[in-house]
């Protein structure tokens, strides 16, 4: 693990998360100029309209389809992986913590494969910390979030550390390609 940017995202959840791949992009390899613009336009959302590929592709100066095969390329070569919706799990009604686990170096893999199993766990990454694994947990109900902490608590045989949001403050936090 690295205490340099960018680390290594294990599981990904926004509108366009991007890879370690993505990475070594911004770093000038891998990607050509339609591809750099496509993942710096994808992480400022997506429209919500009738056909959103075509208003994006609008702005992008090329047609509807070319964007559609370019994403479905960035995510079969791992660039991007993950491209979907972001959801306020909160206002619909279901509860979201920060959680963290103190991983032994060799168990690692094994545990991250365990934690990523949960489709609750978003946000999965590496840290150069005593607590080198933090997610994201977004549940269906407040009270499903306990339930998930002691699932992956017994499957993984670690602790994982709660901690609740208190205050929710938005970054914006945007890779430029």
């Amino acid at each position: 693990m690295s205490a340099g940017w960018p680390q290594r995202p294990t599981k990904c959840f926004s509108a366009a998360d991007v890879s370690s791949k993505t990475a070594r992009a911004i770093y000038g390899a891998d990607v050509d100029t339609l591809d750099r613009q496509i993942l710096n336009r994808l992480q400022d959302g997506f429209p919500i309209v009738e056909h959103p590929f075509a208003a994006v592709a609008a702005e992008l100066g090329v047609d509807e389809s070319t964007l559609i095969e370019r994403v479905r390329q960035l995510r079969e070569d791992g660039t991007l992986t993950r491209f979907g919706p972001l959801y306020h799990a909160e206002r619909l009604g279901g509860g979201l913590t920060l959680a963290a686990m103190e991983i032994a170096p060799d168990d690692f893999e094994r545990v991250n494969e365990q934690v990523n199993a949960f489709p609750e766990v978003a946000h999965n990454y590496a840290r150069d910390h005593r607590l080198n694994m933090w997610f994201v947990l977004a549940t269906e109900s407040p009270q499903r979030i306990d339930e998930v902490i002691s699932d992956i608590e017994q499957v993984t045989g670690y602790r994982v550390y709660n901690m609740p949001k208190q205050q929710e403050f938005f970054v914006g936090l945007k890779f430029e390609v």
